[in-house]
């Protein structure tokens, strides 16, 4: 028997399964088909902790109420930006003030604290910078915003950290029962384990006994980022419902600026989008627009399916746009299960912290100072605009599950993030990237196996 537990995707539910399980004398592994791990959260480092206040499914709910308050205590014990903002759901019309109404009733149905219905004179207090008119809102205090792949990485490095091995860039291609286990058949290997967590939404194997197919987006989300602006910059996360089903989100960028978008069931042009978002904060205007992504929105019930766990298999089913939210509530439950009937005991030797890393640009003077001190690399600064240094970009790459693209130092340090977008930074990380793992910078990578950022040289030399 490899393993005792084989866990199936390295995305947020994957790391946080696997961070639980490592608590555990486990064998553990990840198997995931791309270069880095959580490689499909989205690259706005920012998403909303929801409270399950919006949910319309009563499960859903619950597991956003929960994973909201389990969220914060991981996020501080592991350095990960969370700021716990409040939201406010804005009604213009006596139509939406009802609907407000019965969202409001149903959440103290379900038990949720700290909600409140407002009135205009409270809202211009909480949030001066929404200057338009409201009859009235629904406000929670709840609500927060975190750095959703900061937080899948600390998963991971902990977990490392604590022995379960993760295998990258491993394709799985079928699931079997095995005499005591099962067999898991990879594009590079066979293994066998005890027990099989498989988080990948859609993929169906021979050990599924219903054939699922993979649902279509229920929407297009529309992101656009703002400039960090004293006059627009939002305190709290906005929701505005629109008549025809459309839904504008405002919410603070962990790193300063505001995050704006929208939610349609049509794909919208840029006028189109702004001229929504003006809708709520109407004196942005294209120059304060540093950046648009656009993405895919589901909000399918997420199901835990353990109905063949007695044969040692568990599937999580769906997407939803609150994953990050229940991370910590579904991984939880998981470990539960596999704990209970393993029957196994706690790793007494069990780290359950992260190892350090710096972020110069939050660091004081005297701080700086210091670990320039240590690591002169710290004082060269690559990204400009987001003050990364080569120092963070070499640890980023240095540490455990490491990054081995380009994306991969992008997401980890903030770098090409800022107003030239890379234009400065892009050919020093490649550089950077190509020493570190020894490779030529024509063989770096943008995120995956065939997306070569350099095609060639210009001019190669034998000698200079």
């Amino acid at each position: 028997m490899d393993y005792d537990v084989l866990i199936l995707g390295g995305g947020i539910v994957g790391c946080a399964v696997a961070y639980e399980l490592s608590k555990y004398n486990l064998n553990i592994a990840v198997i995931e088909k791309d270069f880095d791990i959580a490689d499909d959260i989205s690259f706005i480092n920012t998403t909303v902790v929801y409270d399950g206040l919006e949910a319309s499914d009563d499960l859903m709910s619950k597991l956003e109420a929960k994973g909201n308050y389990m969220i914060e205590e991981v996020a501080t014990k592991f350095k990960v930006p969370f700021k716990r903002t409040g939201s406010l759901h804005i009604a213009e019309n006596d139509e939406q003030v009802k609907k407000l109404e019965e969202i409001y009733n149903r959440a103290l149905r379900r038990g949720i604290d700290n909600i409140y219905l407002v009135d205009p004179d409270y809202i211009n207090e909480v949030e001066p910078n929404l200057n338009i008119k409201i009859k009235k809102a629904l406000y929670s205090r709840n609500t927060a915003v975190i750095s959703p792949y900061d937080l899948a990485i600390s998963y991971a490095e902990v977990a490392f950290d604590n022995g379960v091995n993760f295998k990258l860039e491993e394709i799985v291609q079928d699931i079997k029962k095995g005499a005591n286990g099962f067999n898991i058949t990879t594009n590079k290997n066979k293994f066998s384990c005890r027990v099989v967590v498989n988080t990948i939404p859609g993929d169906n194997y021979t050990i599924d006994m219903d054939r699922m197919k993979f649902k279509e987006p229920d929407a297009n989300i529309n992101y656009v980022l703002l400039e960090d602006n004293e006059n627009i910059n939002l305190s709290n996360v906005v929701f505005k419902l629109e008549e025809n089903g459309e839904t504008v989100l405002e919410a603070p960028l962990l790193s300063g600026g505001t995050l704006a978008a929208v939610r349609s069931k049509k794909r919208l042009k840029f006028n189109e989008t702004i001229n929504k978002i003006k809708k709520v904060l109407p004196n942005i205007t294209k120059r304060d627009v540093n950046n648009i992504l656009s993405d895919s929105f589901h909000k399918d019930l997420i199901l835990i399916d353990d109905n063949n766990f007695s044969k040692g298999y568990i599937k999580v089913t769906g997407k939803h746009y609150a994953e990050v939210t229940i991370a910590p509530s579904i991984s939880n439950m998981i470990c539960e299960t596999i704990v209970n009937n393993l029957n196994c005991s706690i790793k007494k030797n069990f780290i359950d912290k992260r190892r350090e890393y710096y972020r110069f640009r939050n660091m004081t003077r005297s701080e700086r100072n210091e670990i320039i001190a240590l690591d002169k690399r710290y004082g060269k600064i690559i990204c400009l605009c987001n003050q990364v240094t080569e120092g963070e970009i070499v640890e980023s790459i240095r540490r455990p599950l490491g990054a081995r693209t380009v994306e991969g130092v992008k997401r980890r340090t903030g770098a090409t993030f800022g107003n030239c977008h890379g234009a400065y930074c892009i050919s020093k990380i490649i550089d950077i990237l190509a020493r570190e793992m020894d490779k030529s910078p024509t063989e770096i990578v943008e995120d995956s196996k065939n997306s070569k950022v350099l095609a060639s040289r210009i001019k190669e030399f034998e000698d200079m």
